[in-house]
């Protein structure tokens, strides 16, 4: 499969982006609910390539949605056990759908300015900032699908694995693959089988129309 340069221009920046901040929220949200794990291993950085999945990335390239290397973090030095987990497994997610606001301000505020919505260059860049919020956007949402490893999976996990981790162990190794399998054969045979297109769609034209782009 041949992928577009130009396209990847676009498509790069918004995940690095994204998954260095995604990751680092991770990180910084579980060091300040008491646990340092992150911070000794080197994860409490803004520096993406401690936390680029080269595969998880190489996915958002040519699938448009993907991962990055999942923060670690030891339970047993939380305050509250089970929210404190949900806290920080939700805190990844919410810094792509805050980024994404932001891109999609940025972008209103620059079409106030007569250059940025007169001129041909000025609508690209407009439209770059626009893509990039729309990206970030399908990471919010991506992230949130319960099925492991996704940050969605951990709001029953957290909670599974004091019953029974033997299963839970099993749902995160077949989990990952079953993620695997759904990215594929939607992009193998053009089968919509998550929605997430329609949902980030759907989100971002309701953002934009907020903005009161015109």
């Amino acid at each position: 499969m041949g992928l577009d340069l130009t396209e990847m221009l676009k498509i790069v920046p918004a995940a690095v982006i994204g998954l260095t901040v995604h990751e680092f929220s991770h990180a910084f949200t579980a060091y300040k609910l008491g646990d340092s794990t992150a911070k000794d291993e080197g994860r409490l950085t803004l520096n993406p390539l401690k936390h680029i999945d080269w595969l998880g990335f190489f996915l958002i390239v040519i699938a448009g949605f993907g991962w990055a290397k999942p923060v670690s973090f030891n339970p047993a030095n939380l305050r509250n056990k089970h929210r404190d987990e949900i806290l920080i497994s939700i805190a990844g997610p919410i810094s792509n759908f805050l980024i994404a606001l932001v891109f999609f301000i940025i972008a209103r505020l620059l079409y106030f300015v007569d250059y940025f919505h007169t001129t041909t260059f000025g609508l690209e860049i407009i439209n770059l900032i626009m893509i990039w919020g729309v990206i970030n956007f399908s990471l919010f949402i991506f992230n949130l699908i319960p099925i492991p490893p996704l940050d969605g999976s951990h709001l029953y996990l957290t909670f599974l694995k004091d019953i029974n981790p033997k299963l839970m162990m099993n749902m995160y190794t077949y989990g990952t693959l079953v993620l695997l399998a759904i990215i594929i054969v939607e992009n193998k045979l053009n089968i919509n089988i998550l929605h997430i297109s329609q949902l980030v769609n759907g989100i971002s034209s309701f953002i934009i129309q907020l903005l009161a782009f015109n």
